[in-house]
């Protein structure tokens, strides 16, 4: 009996003593050899501090730099990446941090940015995401390899450019009923003072609909709020060190993100269960991104109408997740594009002219259509500029799995690689000396040569790995300013208020709270 007592003890003793030894391998001897390997390469940054890592300094500094309102200005980078720009202007364009644990090399460089994001051979993934960031979406932006392509293409299907033409008439239905709204508010002296973003919030979220759904705002209105709150929670989750199996434990904000995940994925259920009837009963058909997605679905009244359906086929819990991405993807990017092309407008009223004449002399009084987008030259250099200096993603984030060259350096697995969009959109050295102060007279047509440099701008496509989607984006970016320019301000000018605050927010994407008269 004492035998198996001590035999009991020891291998009890043993197993405490591996578990002790993984842990403190993972916690410090393999933070400092990477460490080492990369400081050995002249590769400057802050040191491995235990467990934490910079996140203290990334959340203290994030903390005081959001909490002030800032002048008007495109120089926003140390208020939405504080942290970031402190690193690289103390350690270089090539510098080292730490998240936790996670070694992470910015990237300051766009050749070695494209290299890392067109890397083929299979060494460079995406980051992996902290669990509790997987109630967002398990949709195509998580994928990787073979069910990537595969689900990209069928994805991908509803953005052809023909199927685009096809949702005119929903992005132009939603803006005629915001305009109208807005003509409304004006005063008999003309003006009036508008907080434009929570409209351009359901303005997109409605087109998003409409156009994706066949349903109108109201009817998502709900999952677009459960949403909001998810991405509060997810911000909040990725400044704090994740320890395995905590988002089981039955805390409160475990509890809600639990809730919120169910309310959405019930929500849209029941949406997809009324458009397969609809569709089954031939009062609804698959012209729109859900109507196409569910001819994909194993569940569809048109299976036979599908070719190579074995290879294409997608489960309902699929089709759920593809949905939740559209809602929380669409919807942001295309509001902070509007929003901050209003304020680029407003600060810039000589290009707001040039922008009205444009539309006026191609589109004349009626309604701009699908073929008018193409001779938008000014609206789209004016598109493109606020994408450089707002970009809708202000990272992007890669991680090896094996040892990999980029440029001169190389990179041990496990290194988590930074690529700050936002960075190299207002770098001097790309875009010169004085592209933080706007020149009205030669800044957007500089700069749309600019844009033709895909090293130089990388708020759309990610190397290899395009966004689905974009087009629809962008043609929602064009319907938005080229028919206010037609319709709400064919002799008025959009200005700022002086006295409204303004202020950057970071989430998910880059946006901004102000006003216009």
């Amino acid at each position: 009996m004492e035998g198996l007592l001590l035999i009991t003890s020891m291998v009890f003793s043993a197993l405490l003593l591996s578990l002790a030894l993984k842990v403190f391998h993972s916690l410090w001897l393999k933070p400092k050899s990477l460490e080492k390997q990369l400081k050995q390469q002249g590769i400057k940054g802050t040191s491995y501090k235990f467990l934490y890592g910079d996140l203290k300094d990334y959340a203290r500094l994030f903390k005081e730099a959001s909490s002030k309102p800032m002048n008007l200005t495109h120089h926003i980078v140390p208020r939405v990446m504080p942290f970031i720009n402190e690193t690289v202007k103390t350690y270089g364009k090539i510098s080292l941090f730490w998240l936790g644990t996670k070694p992470t090399l910015i990237v300051v460089d766009p050749e070695m940015m494209k290299e890392v994001l067109s890397y083929k051979l299979g060494h460079i993934e995406k980051s992996p995401r902290n669990p509790q960031a997987k109630v967002l979406t398990m949709g195509l932006s998580t994928m990787e390899g073979e069910k990537w392509v595969k689900q990209r293409k069928v994805v991908s299907t509803p953005f052809h450019q023909e199927k685009l033409k096809r949702m005119a008439p929903a992005f132009l239905a939603s803006c005629i009923e915001l305009i109208e709204r807005w003509k409304k508010s004006v005063s008999p002296k003309g003006s009036c003072e508008l907080d434009v973003w929570p409209d351009i919030q359901n303005f997109t979220a409605d087109v998003i609909s409409r156009t994706a759904f066949g349903s109108k705002f109201d009817e998502g209105k709900r999952i677009f709020e459960l949403q909001r709150e998810q991405i509060i929670l997810f911000v909040e989750a990725g400044q704090s060190v994740y320890l395995p199996g905590f988002r089981f434990l039955p805390t409160k904000k475990n509890k809600r993100r639990i809730y919120l995940d169910k309310e959405i994925k019930e929500n849209l259920n029941d949406l997809i269960q009324r458009k397969l009837s609809a569709m089954r009963t031939g009062e609804w058909g698959a012209d729109d991104l859900l109507g196409m997605l569910l001819q994909y679905c194993n569940q569809s009244p048109f299976q036979d109408d599908v070719s190579n359906l074995k290879n294409k086929r997608m489960t309902i819990d699929e089709v759920i997740e593809e949905c939740k991405l559209f809602y929380l993807a669409g919807q942001e990017t295309s509001s902070t594009l509007l929003t901050w092309s209003m304020i680029l407008l407003a600060m810039h009223p000589s290009w707001q002219e040039k922008a009205r004449e444009e539309v006026l002399l191609i589109c004349g009084r009626r309604m701009p259509s699908s073929e008018d987008l193409t001779h938008f030259k000014i609206v789209t250099m004016i598109l493109y500029e606020v994408l450089r200096l707002y970009p809708p993603a202000v990272r992007q984030s890669r991680y090896t799995v094996k040892k990999t060259k980029i440029g001169d350096i190389t990179v041990p697995a496990g290194v988590q690689l930074l690529l700050p969009t936002l960075l190299i959109h207002h770098d001097h050295d790309i875009w010169g000396g004085r592209r933080r102060r706007i020149q009205t007279r030669e800044i957007f047509r500089r700069n749309f040569k600019g844009v033709k440099r895909s090293s130089r701008i990388l708020c759309i496509r990610m190397g290899t790995k395009d966004l689905s989607g974009p087009e629809l984006c962008h043609d929602r970016g064009k319907d938005g300013v080229g028919y206010d320019s037609a319709k709400l301000f064919p002799s008025a000018f959009t200005l700022i208020c002086p006295r409204s605050s303004h202020c950057y927010h970071s989430s998910t994407t880059t946006w901004s709270s102000n006003h216009f008269p």
